[in-house]
């Protein structure tokens, strides 16, 4: 079950009949063990939609070995969502992670997770900058010359000044006040691993979030040293007084640990162990439409997630002329021409628009005027990758009065998928 959903949160059913495990799946990807095998056996589940579906029938084609299928890049369409500063405020229930669980053995490319782990630290760090970095003390050791400060380091002082004639100079150790205590240099230290991971990925240290992140967090850091020692990561104590500092701590240790603390084990691994995971791709796709609508000429006219008497409208068009209450619906089901779960999803919208608050909302005053609906669903085929028109004639569905349906392109990886 993906706990931080309310309702319609199963991400796995395994049945176990004959000695025989059956698994079906839901709308989320993701890696976790299968239950009474914790340990022993584990899932991986992708995308959906990384397979075929007949234009006529929308009925998925099953794959043959060696052939060319397209596969969803799930980070790809996380990431360009991400350019959205609108998006950055709805990702916290967009993933769940089993920290306490034992953590699975996963190929490098089927590692999703430590992404999402990155950009939750990156928020707390961004948080923690607009409130200004902790000041301490914290200890250094410096060679001062013709002075002495705190305790005089006696076997240094010998090695490096009365062993070289600098008979002025004394190596001291002395207690000062700023900001480069041992919180943010670990905060640092796991910012250049996040960097260094990154840059693994083709493009993806260029991504639009993470240069405009960067460029926030780094000047504040600029006094920081990345010096930390690993009994230092290892053994660190938390100070309760600084409760923005608690999670950013706990992600930087859980990175650092991930990668044996090495830098350059980041680019030698193949695999990595991953705590089990789940991604609600449902939300993602969510997202994703939000970041296009938003980009489009009227993104300013849309509001997302509008609440209202226990029912919650993904977006609201304010239109000048014709408002619409817009769905994403994450199915493939749309593709071709059986519509599959087209009826039921169209009576859920059309209840939102018969909503007298959303109505009142959009400012709609006469009774007899039909509320216009859009459904977006994922089309591959023939989808677009920029939202222009919500309606025009080619999209109305048949069937119904002033709804239409919208298939939009995702971001996806080529690939020749083998031993299936």
């Amino acid at each position: 079950m993906f706990k931080k959903r309310r309702n319609d949160g199963l991400c796995a059913t395994f049945k176990s009949l004959e000695g025989k495990i059956g698994i079906s799946t839901s709308y989320y990807v993701g890696a976790d063990w299968i239950p009474d095998h914790v340990g022993d056996h584990w899932v991986y589940v992708e995308s959906k939609l990384n397979t075929k579906f007949d234009e006529d029938s929308g009925e998925e084609q099953k794959p043959q070995e060696e052939k060319e299928l397209v596969q969803i890049d799930v980070l790809k369409m996380l990431f360009q969502a991400l350019e959205e500063p609108d998006v950055r405020d709805h990702t916290k229930e967009l993933f769940e992670i089993k920290f306490d669980s034992p953590w699975i053995q996963l190929q490098k490319n089927q590692d999703l997770i430590s992404p999402l782990i990155m950009i939750q630290f990156l928020n707390q760090v961004k948080d923690i900058v607009r409130k200004g970095l902790k000041r301490s003390y914290y200890k250094v050791e410096r060679n001062l010359y013709a002075k002495v400060k705190g305790k005089v380091l006696v076997s240094q002082t010998i090695k490096q000044n009365l062993v070289k004639n600098k008979n002025l100079n004394t190596y001291c150790q002395y207690e000062q006040f700023g900001v480069d205590g041992l919180e943010n240099r670990l905060l640092k230290k796991t910012l250049t691993f996040i960097r260094r991971y990154l840059s693994t990925f083709k493009g993806l240290e260029s991504e639009a979030y993470f240069q405009e992140t960067f460029n926030f967090i780094q000047p504040a850091f600029e006094g920081v040293s990345e010096e930390v020692q690993l009994h230092e990561i290892k053994y660190f104590k938390f100070n309760p007084f600084y409760k923005n500092y608690e999670k950013a701590i706990e992600l930087a240790k859980l990175i650092l640990h991930r990668f044996s603390y090495n830098l350059n084990s980041i680019q030698d691994q193949e695999t990595i162990l991953t705590p089990p995971y789940w991604i609600d791709m449902s939300k993602l796709f969510e997202l994703y439409v939000l970041k296009l609508l938003k980009k489009s000429s009227f993104g300013s006219k849309i509001r997302y997630h509008e609440r209202t008497y226990g029912n919650e409208v993904d977006y609201l068009f304010y239109g000048d002329e014709e408002s619409l209450v817009i769905d994403a619906k994450y199915k493939p089901g749309y593709i071709g021409r059986r519509h599959q779960g087209l009826h039921a999803d169209i009576r859920q919208v059309s209840g939102y628009a018969r909503l007298k608050e959303i109505r009142n909302r959009l400012k709609l005053s006469n009774k007899d005027l039909l509320l216009g609906c859009v459904i977006i669903f994922p089309d591959l085929e023939s989808g677009t990758d920029k939202i222009e028109l919500l309606t025009s004639k080619n999209k109305e569905v048949d069937q119904y009065e002033k709804v239409w349906k919208l298939g939009v392109m995702l971001p996806t990886i080529d690939t020749v998928l083998s031993n299936l």
